[in-house]
């Protein structure tokens, strides 16, 4: 790394939560072997070994213990990093942790009630994604000048992409389809990845983004484990783009870009403990698959070896300009207080503390001129009609039952009125041939009927 980048780069931040005692924990009376520091960021772990107890003590740039409210991690962490994303930065926070840790609640929490609040106040468990969308609206509305807000919401199964926010008639109808043809994943040509046909939602409020955050979220694989009654099964990536306009003193109109990536990652647990079996335990395993390779690719960052495997699995693909690359980052790494957890709260401390030491080089996205934005948008839609075109001659199109119906009777009808015209076409070159052969220059109307009713006639019998 040359010494220009060495100064523009920066850690990439990492988050500790540990969050309270479960009911069954209490219950069973389990030992707390956590204990959180919030003013000195650290967290000690006391291990039981060969008879003596051992602490082992880890730092981190924030600590929040298991009384921290949703708004303190918030509020002390996450939101100087979605004022960069408005400042035209791409930032990246996601959670990482055993099932059963709060990932989902960290990144999600409550939004559901977020609409019907007062004066659109969000309940207090709301999570980093509703409190980022409403930071978000907040601060455009207040700086009183024209913007775009686009999200996408995707599911990360088995090393398969799926689109959640997919339209319900294509979810329907073409489901099994779907699942057999998952989205691929491209390179972009500027050294970044993208899904091809994931769908790009726009939005113009917090109640349309809680709308569609709420319906892909209930699309997302979730099953019952052993650590959880309703574990997610999957990595979500949750993206917002946001477009700012602004002008130069010469009257020139620019567009400033940011974006923000909302990561929820599968649960890090052993397979024996989270009591997976048969189709689970592949399940769990093509998740522990992508977490390793996430994990060697933080090893191969950090010790600055000369590969670094992205390309082993698509979960790192799709990270990889958030791990090491221009992009800001942000990790919340979750763990449990309980004795029962303690060598996935060791594996996740480890894991966390190595991602300190990676270094970004976060570059603010370029600002473009609004005619070059549209050039490029003129771009985009010539290069997803090509993708349409391509689609529907390989495998068609879906449309609704009554517009198939229609245009099915439209297609006999044509149908039947070409072959009406061929008949005709076919019967009037005979009669021109029958009187060539008869040499009459030019018959009456009478006798050429007459020639054509014999025709038909004879064809049918």
């Amino acid at each position: 790394m040359s010494r220009v980048d060495k100064e523009k780069s920066v850690n990439v931040q990492v988050l500790l939560r540990c969050r309270p005692f479960s009911d069954d924990e209490l219950r069973s009376n389990a030992p707390q072997v956590v204990t959180c520091n919030d003013y000195q960021r650290e967290v000690a772990v006391t291990q039981t070994i060969a008879g003596k107890q051992i602490d082992r003590v880890f730092t981190f740039d924030k600590v929040f213990g298991p009384t921290a409210r949703q708004r303190d991690l918030y509020d002390q962490a996450i939101i100087p990093i979605v004022n960069e994303v408005l400042e035209g930065f791409n930032c990246t926070i996601f959670a990482y942790g055993q099932t059963g840790t709060g990932k989902t609640y960290t990144m999600e929490g409550e939004c559901r009630r977020a609409k019907s609040g007062p004066e659109g106040q969000l309940p207090s468990d709301a999570g980093v994604i509703p409190r980022a969308v409403k930071q978000i609206f907040d601060t455009l509305e207040r700086q009183n000048t024209e913007y775009s807000v686009k999200v996408t919401f995707l599911e990360l199964y088995n090393e398969e992409i799926t689109d959640l926010l997919a339209p319900e008639e294509i979810s329907k109808v073409a489901l099994e389809e779907r699942q057999k043809k998952p989205l691929p994943l491209m390179e972009d040509g500027k050294g970044g990845v993208l899904v091809r046909g994931l769908e790009e939602e726009i939005v113009t409020n917090c109640s349309e983004i809680f709308s569609l955050l709420e319906r892909g979220s209930a699309k997302r694989r979730t099953a019952e484990t052993l650590l959880n009654k309703q574990s997610s099964r999957s990595h979500s990536l949750f993206s917002i783009t946001i477009h700012i306009k602004e002008a130069t003193p010469e009257g020139e109109e620019l567009i400033k870009c940011g974006k923000l990536n909302l990561v929820d990652l599968a649960g890090s647990e052993n397979i024996c403990r989270s009591g997976a079996r048969e189709g689970r335990a592949r399940e769990a395993g093509e998740i522990n698959k992508s977490l390793l390779t996430l994990g060697r690719v933080i090893t191969a960052l950090v010790e600055h070896l000369g590969h670094v495997p992205y390309r082993d699995s698509k979960l790192t693909r799709l990270l990889r300009d958030s791990l090491g690359g221009r992009t800001k980052t942000c990790i919340i790494a979750t763990v449990s207080p309980s004795v029962h957890c303690l060598e996935e709260t060791l594996s996740t401390l480890d894991y966390a503390h190595r991602a300190k030491s990676i270094k970004n080089r976060p570059e603010v996205n370029q600002k473009m001129m609004k005619s070059t934005l549209i050039k490029d948008l003129y771009g985009e839609i010539d290069r997803l009609k090509a993708e349409v075109y391509a689609a529907r001659e390989k495998v068609g199109v879906y449309i609704p039952k009554d517009r198939y119906q229609m245009e099915e009777n439209e297609r006999k009808a044509m149908a039947d009125q070409i072959e009406q015209m061929t008949a005709s076409l076919e019967t009037n070159q005979k009669v021109q041939k029958l009187l060539s052969c008869w040499k009459i220059p030019c018959p009456c109307p009478c006798l050429k009927k007459k020639i054509n009713v014999l025709l038909l006639v004879s064809a049918n019998h």
